[in-house]
């Protein structure tokens, strides 16, 4: 679950009770990131972390070794259809997507989601002849 909330503390028994096995949350919406990380690993579920386009990588970093993802948001958080921000993709470095409104909204999800795979394995086969 991506938890886009203003307070994901109260949230986090519903959603284990619920069944979803992560719990995504964003570091902006929280005082205390490491009591919620705390309480979803009681609550038995993966920790994710997102951050909004304007902050930095570096505030995750104290985080790192306590959550299972990484969430580098590429749209400022709030309605879907909004314009991806390429540029956040060398903040992101990437092995995961997460995709909304591009495929709630088309009119063949299944296209798009085959598209976005085939995207993603030809930036990553690319990527790895570069290296």
């Amino acid at each position: 679950m991506h938890m886009m909330v203003s307070r994901p503390e109260q949230w986090v028994k519903p959603m284990a009770v619920a069944g979803a096995n992560q719990y995504t949350f964003h570091l902006e919406a929280t005082e205390n990131p490491g009591a919620l990380i705390k309480d979803i690993r009681e609550n038995g579920m993966k920790v994710g972390l997102a951050i909004k386009p304007g902050t930095t990588v570096e505030y995750l970093a104290p985080w790192a070794n306590q959550i299972d993802m990484a969430l580098v948001m590429t749209v400022e958080p709030g309605f879907g259809g909004q314009k991806f921000m390429e540029d956040m993709m060398p903040k992101a470095g990437a092995n995961m997507i997460v995709s909304g409104s591009a495929i709630m909204r088309s009119e063949d999800p299944r296209s798009v989601i085959n598209l976005l795979r085939n995207v993603c394995s030809e930036a990553a086969q690319k990527r790895s002849l570069d290296r």
